[in-house]
């Protein structure tokens, strides 16, 4: 049967996403080693270039904007020149700051990534794991219960950087049943068991080992199948679809199960890329997709974003193109 690939992508465009998590600055120091530093064994970085971008939850929602459609983003941020430089970034990217809580109780996280010669040097993170206040997750779901009319899906994009709690994600999911949106999950350590009766639960391989507490082989079906089965039901979720690297995705979802292989690629940069897969994928099942192409879509689009390097959002254009090769 022909997919209407077409019709998918201008679908996007209809679509709203209420996008609930930990939202961060990407901080890019660009620069060339030359030599080894006399002080310590380290290189010197010459830095040539300094860029900033969105990243955490805010990147999901570059990607959901990159895909046509319109993100409303719920999420907490310092009162700093940090926060203060994030929300001219989303004023700069046209995404909504309506959902933006501003606490004087922590700082806006910010990850600092250090390039050299098209290498990742080192990683400096400025940031509060720290659970929010009471204050401030009422503050967070008043925004919510306002902002969840109208969207068509939500999307919990989880950094354990603590602004969704337990009680956020059990009100939440409890306001979306009522409404029949849908919920997509993009989990970490800390709230893993906490994300029960959601739709579609999007782990990582490291992540769903840690959350049953055992290994599991990638490489054999057999075991993967039994985790995520395993997984489903002590969650009561409705599908999950773990990202597996260069071993691909499997999806148990709507009783179909399907194993898809990576693509072969030139990779970059894996940074950012369970950003983009979540995005693509909630915006799938927002349009009741098949379960096999929500996970086709998405290895394809994560793969695509890994290309590049730092975090990047996908090129809909570039991604539209691979997918009718793909599904046409």
């Amino acid at each position: 049967m022909k997919i209407p690939v077409d019709k998918i992508f201008r679908d996007f465009n209809s679509l709203r996403v209420l996008v609930i998590g930990d939202i961060m600055l990407d901080n890019y120091i660009w620069g060339n080693v030359a030599r080894i530093s006399p002080e310590a064994p380290v290189p010197i970085v010459q830095v040539k270039k300094r860029d900033v971008r969105l990243g955490g939850a805010a990147n999901v929602a570059l990607n959901l904007k990159a895909l046509g459609a319109t993100p409303i983003l719920v999420a907490l941020i310092g009162k700093d020149e940090y926060g203060n430089k994030l929300m001219n970034c989303l004023a700069e990217n046209k995404i909504s700051k309506e959902g933006v809580v501003i606490s004087t109780d922590r700082p806006t996280t910010v990850k600092t990534r250090v390039i050299a010669s098209h290498q990742h040097v080192v990683r400096v993170d400025e940031e509060s794991e720290k659970e929010a206040n009471a204050k401030e997750e009422k503050e967070l779901l008043t925004k919510i219960t306002k902002l969840i009319s109208g969207c068509d899906v939500i999307v919990f994009e989880d950094y354990d950087k603590g602004t969704i709690t337990p009680g956020l994600i059990d009100m939440t999911v409890k306001m979306a049943a009522k409404r029949k949106v849908p919920v997509v999950v993009d989990p970490k350590k800390r709230n893993f068991h906490n994300y029960r009766n959601v739709d579609l639960f999007k782990p990582n391989l490291k992540e769903l080992r840690e959350g049953l507490k055992k290994e599991i082989n990638p490489s054999q079906t057999g075991e993967v199948k039994k985790a995520v089965s395993e997984l489903k039901k002590k969650l009561s979720v409705g599908g999950v679809m773990l990202t597996l690297s260069e071993y691909g995705i499997y999806i148990d979802f709507k009783d179909e199960r399907f194993h898809i292989p990576a693509h072969t690629r030139e990779i970059a940069d894996v940074s950012g890329a369970g950003d983009t897969v979540v995005s693509i994928a909630a915006l799938c099942v927002a349009l009741n997709l098949s379960p096999n192409l929500i996970a086709g879509l998405s290895n394809l689009g994560g793969g695509l974003v890994c290309e590049h390097i730092g975090v990047v959002p996908i090129d809909k254009k570039e991604f539209l193109t691979e997918a009718k090769k793909e599904f046409q």
